[in-house]
């Protein structure tokens, strides 16, 4: 059985118009906030705290014209059974009558125990449904954000790389400005490790090494 393709989504309104204010006002988002709350003491690499990283998904959804409900309460709660110790996933599945779906999505887009970060990236590329590989997406987008507020040149280095490998054929499938959005992040990324002299150390620190390795041989 070959890989599902998912038809690609271009539109990007830049407005939410009536219909979708109305379907947002429908949903019931705020139990899912609640459960996200558990993460307001788990602190982030570029500062803050992975709960406003949660509604920072969310709105990029939103921003990206996704009014899915499933999809939405996922965002919200995206990170709460790999970093909160112990979370008892009923509360997600009891929710309300969306909470199985919900558990379902959130579950495709965690990094199991002991999971290698590049086989759990490609297993999404392989096997995760279209709204996996949206949330995805816009989780990565609000983490390439986020690093600009990072200054250690080597996370910042692996990150654009594992970006540019693993996040940009998802969202080569699924969300074309997705896609570009996540091109141009790594582009400025990249040029802040330029401009601090990081690459070019790096180049004479390889050169430096090799010729010591000449010599030695």
């Amino acid at each position: 059985m070959g890989k599902i393709k998912y038809e690609m989504h271009t539109d990007r309104s830049g407005k939410m118009d009536n219909e979708a204010m109305l379907l947002l006002k429908s949903m019931f988002l705020a139990p899912y906030m609640q459960l996200a709350t558990a993460l307001i003491g788990k602190a982030r690499h570029a500062g803050g705290n992975m709960f406003r990283h949660q509604l920072d998904t969310m709105a990029i959804l939103i921003d990206y014209g996704y009014i899915d409900s499933v999809l939405l309460k996922a965002s919200v709660i995206h990170d709460v059974i790999e970093d909160v110790p112990g979370f008892d996933q009923n509360l997600i599945i009891n929710v309300d009558e969306e909470g199985k779906d919900v558990y379902r999505l959130v579950l495709e887009v965690t990094k199991k125990e002991g999971q290698l970060k590049n086989d759990y990236l490609r297993s999404i590329i392989a096997n995760g449904s279209q709204r996996a590989k949206v949330l995805k997406c816009a989780d990565r987008i609000s983490n390439m954000i986020s690093l600009g507020f990072v200054t250690d040149p080597e996370f910042i280095e692996r990150y654009c790389d594992e970006t540019e490998y693993f996040i940009l054929p998802i969202a080569l499938e699924v969300d074309y400005n997705m896609y570009q959005e996540l091109i141009n992040l790594i582009i400025t990324r990249r040029k802040y490790l330029e401009d601090s002299g990081y690459i070019e150390r790096k180049k004479n620190m390889a050169a430096e090494a090799a010729g010591i390795q000449k010599v030695k041989s």
